[in-house]
Order: structure tokens, then C-alpha cells, then sequence
């Protein structure tokens, strides 16, 4: 197995963070230093940071609700508050698809490496939905300049096509099918407006559901089959995922 899928199978990290460690000379294997794109063994020891890592057996996905002014990091010495401040889980979990501090809504923790990778892709295709209130009131020309994609000056790219619903004077959903940074805040002050609330309520097929800001609940069953067929990992569920445990939200 690659060293960066075991890393990230562990449970430590995505692939693409993995990377980074093994860059910063924070991996060995055997006490040796690891090197980009290295093979392992199953009787290799892989240690990141000095901890020495297992690959966890039981895949366990959750959807936790971000609140207002929390940070999507790891670790930051400037941020208030972090994820892990908030959500207390006995297993070491990575969310996929960070929200910025100013925003709230849907994370999805897991510690499988690969389900964060096919989620991230931005090649995928894979679903986002968010709620959205604006400064001002809301034009026809301005959901129909966001539908097409909006040209971003400051990241010198045009944002794809995206679905958007108006609710109402203020409010509006839309779907995105790509991740960039603040990518709805920006598309909106292209079209002169502000965004005073940003809610993530969707990734893929996995919904906030009555989940209140803080609480998270366990996803299984159905709803965990369908998030592993859609981004084309069905195979990856047998003997690695629970689909008969009790589901409830915990505060």
C-alpha cells in the first residue's frame, strides 16, 4: 500500500495532507525518514509525529453541525475555538470540505482517508448545498449572473454553472459542484452584494436533518450505503463500516 493511503486510512489525515507530512520529514518508516510515493508493508512501522499508527478497521462517518465562529483546522494558535473544542468523539476523525468561520452548517468527520479524497475531488462533481441571506434584495439578473458562473479577479477563475432557488426578498439556495475558498461570499460581492448568513445544509446525500448547531449523529443505514455508492466506493463498505448501529444526535 502507498504510505499516504495508509496515513490517511489511519485516520490521521487525507492523502493530500499526508503528503505535507511526509514533505516535512514527520513520517518514518522503520525509524527511517519517509520519502514521496514509498510502498509499504504490512509489517512496516509507520510512525507520524513519533506516534506510531494502525489502520483502523471500522470506517465511521458523521455529520456534525458547525456553529457560528468555530475554525476548520487542526491546529491554529490564533483561532478561539476549533472543531475539536466542539465535537467530543472517542475516535480521531478529519472533516471533509472546510466551512470558514463566519459560516455554519454541515461537516462531514470521518477517519477514512479515501471517502475524504473522492468528496473533495473537485473533479467529481459531488453536490453542495447551502442557504444563503444577502444584504439587499434579490434581482433576476443577479441568480441568473450566479447560475452561469461568476468570474473571480481575485483567483483568476470562472466558477461552474450552479443551481439556485430563490426563497425569498433576501434568501436564496444554491448547489455548487466545486470547492473554492469563500466561493459563494465572492460570487456574491462580484454581483454587489454582501452575505450576512451561510448555512451549509447538504453535501452529496447526507442532509443537517434536525441536527442543531454543536450536535452531531452517526451516519448509517441507507444513508451511509448511498454516500459510499455515489462517490463510487460500495465496495470499500464490507467489513469496514457499521450499517446496523443505533442512530441518534448527540449534543
Amino acid at each position: 500500500m502507498r504510505l499516504n493511503k495508509f496515513i490517511a486510512a489511519a485516520g490521521t489525515c487525507s492523502r493530500r495532507d499526508a503528503d505535507k507530512l511526509i514533505k516535512a520529514g514527520k513520517v518514518t518508516v522503520n525509524e527511517i525518514a519517509a520519502v514521496m510515493g514509498m510502498e509499504i508493508s504490512p509489517s512496516d512501522v509507520v510512525t507520524v509525529g513519533g506516534k506510531k499508527l494502525s489502520q483502523q478497521e471500522e470506517k465511521i462517518v458523521l455529520a456534525f453541525y458547525k456553529p457560528i465562529g468555530v475554525t476548520c483546522t487542526e491546529k491554529d494558535r490564533f483561532a478561539k475555538k476549533i472543531v475539536k473544542d466542539v465535537l467530543h468523539y472517542p475516535v480521531r476523525l478529519t472533516y471533509s470540505g472546510r466551512l470558514d468561520k463566519d459560516s455554519e452548517g454541515l461537516l462531514l468527520m470521518t477517519n477514512d482517508g479515501d471517502l475524504i479524497s473522492k468528496m473533495m475531488g473537485g473533479a467529481e462533481g459531488n453536490e453542495k448545498e447551502y442557504e444563503v441571506k444577502v444584504d439587499k434584495e434579490i434581482t433576476a439578473d443577479m441568480i441568473a449572473k450566479l447560475s452561469g458562473g461568476i468570474y473571480l479577479p481575485e483567483l483568476k477563475i470562472k466558477t461552474k454553472p450552479c443551481r439556485i432557488k430563490q426563497l425569498g426578498k433576501y434568501t436564496f439556495t444554491i448547489i455548487l459542484t466545486q470547492g473554492v475558498n469563500r466561493q459563494i461570499r465572492r460570487m456574491c460581492e462580484v454581483c454587489g452584494y454582501r452575505v450576512k448568513k451561510l448555512k451549509r445544509t447538504r453535501i452529496i446525500n447526507i442532509g443537517l436533518a434536525n441536527l442543531k448547531p454543536g450536535e452531531h449523529r452517526r451516519i448509517l443505514h441507507d444513508e451511509l450505503k448511498a454516500l459510499y455508492q455515489s462517490v463510487g466506493m460500495g465496495h470499500n463498505l464490507a467489513g469496514k463500516v457499521s450499517l446496523c448501529q443505533p442512530q441518534h444526535i448527540v449534543k
